[in-house]
């Protein structure tokens, strides 16, 4: 067989990224609604957090790896059990098996969470300003909340409702911008310029 007939025959892997940005965004979108005090907490949220926000993301984290992508495995697959974890901490206490955890151990599990988003944070100066942004904004909602409920302030929960609005809305956009240049084949949505790794 020629070499161009091995090329017209050998599959073309999509690139999962978009679909755990989106299952990301949308669902951080819909979260702070309900902490920026616009929505209540309900049904929505909490299937979008299972089903979007936890089982895809968990699903693109599992195709990064079989692109050999540390980095998107690492937090695709982390950021979907953070959602099935959120997911079962307001739910569980409301079946009678556990009871509900108090704030201050919320607020750790909040800022252990924003602790592990700022090592990636640390990864994205290798990557665009578009990655820059989502991972630099979810550090600071996860300290706002954490803070939040450790502190006892409510009003520091509303913040990282309007600030994990931007967050979220972020996410959106860099899944739009890497769907449209799979589309047309060229940049269509700037993300910034990008630092590639050291050889």
């Amino acid at each position: 067989m020629a070499q161009t007939d091995l090329a017209l025959h050998t599959p073309l892997r999509a690139n999962p990224a978009p679909l755990g940005l989106m299952g990301f965004g949308m669902t951080t979108i819909l979260l702070n609604l309900h902490n920026a005090g616009f929505v209540p907490m309900g049904s929505a949220i909490l299937a979008m957090g299972l089903l979007f926000g936890g089982i895809a993301q968990i699903i693109a984290g599992i195709l990064e790896y079989g692109a050999g992508n540390t980095f998107g495995m690492t937090a695709f697959i982390s950021y979907g059990a953070f959602w099935l974890t959120l997911v079962a901490l307001i739910a569980m206490p409301h079946t009678g098996i556990v009871p509900a955890s108090p704030p201050a151990l919320v607020g750790s599990y909040l800022l252990l969470w924003g602790l592990f988003t700022f090592v990636l944070f640390l990864g994205t100066l290798r990557a665009t300003r578009a990655h820059q942004v989502i991972f630099g904004t979810l550090v600071i909602l996860f300290v706002l909340l954490g803070l939040g409920d450790l502190l006892a302030q409510p009003g520091l929960t509303v913040i990282a409702g309007y600030e994990g609005l931007i967050c979220g809305l972020s996410a959106v956009y860099l899944a739009a911008a890497e769907i449209l240049e799979a589309q047309f084949k060229c940049p269509v949505l700037p993300v910034g310029p990008y630092t590639p790794a050291a050889a």
